[in-house]
């Protein structure tokens, strides 16, 4: 069985995480977990959106819904909206999102 990824929290229904998000890349990718500064563990994505009007964010959800086979309705993100952190919902069964999850962070 994966690890949890330390970026993850369970709730009814799908799962919480945090992502920092890095707009106007090459390419749109999942690069695996990261640490920031003050040591808290996050999921690294890029997207080829530039931040404005909200594209870079849609591009994150659009991006976290094919990696994990969810409707793109179910991923939002709900903080973070202006920063490069975000924490982002996605609703499914949360054991199969947690192990998801863990192969795209390499924590497997």
């Amino acid at each position: 069985m994966p690890s949890t990824p330390a970026f993850c929290k369970r709730f009814d229904g799908g799962v919480t995480l945090l992502v920092r998000l890095t707009p106007r890349s090459l390419r749109d990718a999942i690069e695996g977990a990261g640490q920031t500064a003050d040591g808290r563990e996050h999921l690294k994505a890029r997207v080829r959106a530039v931040p404005e009007n909200g594209k870079a964010n849609a591009a994150l959800e659009k991006l976290l819904a094919k990696a994990l086979r969810v409707p793109a309705s179910g991923v939002s993100v709900t903080t973070g909206i202006t920063a490069r952190l975000k924490t982002v919902e996605i609703r499914g069964d949360p054991h199969n999102l947690m192990v998801s999850l863990a192969a795209l962070a390499g924590t497997q």
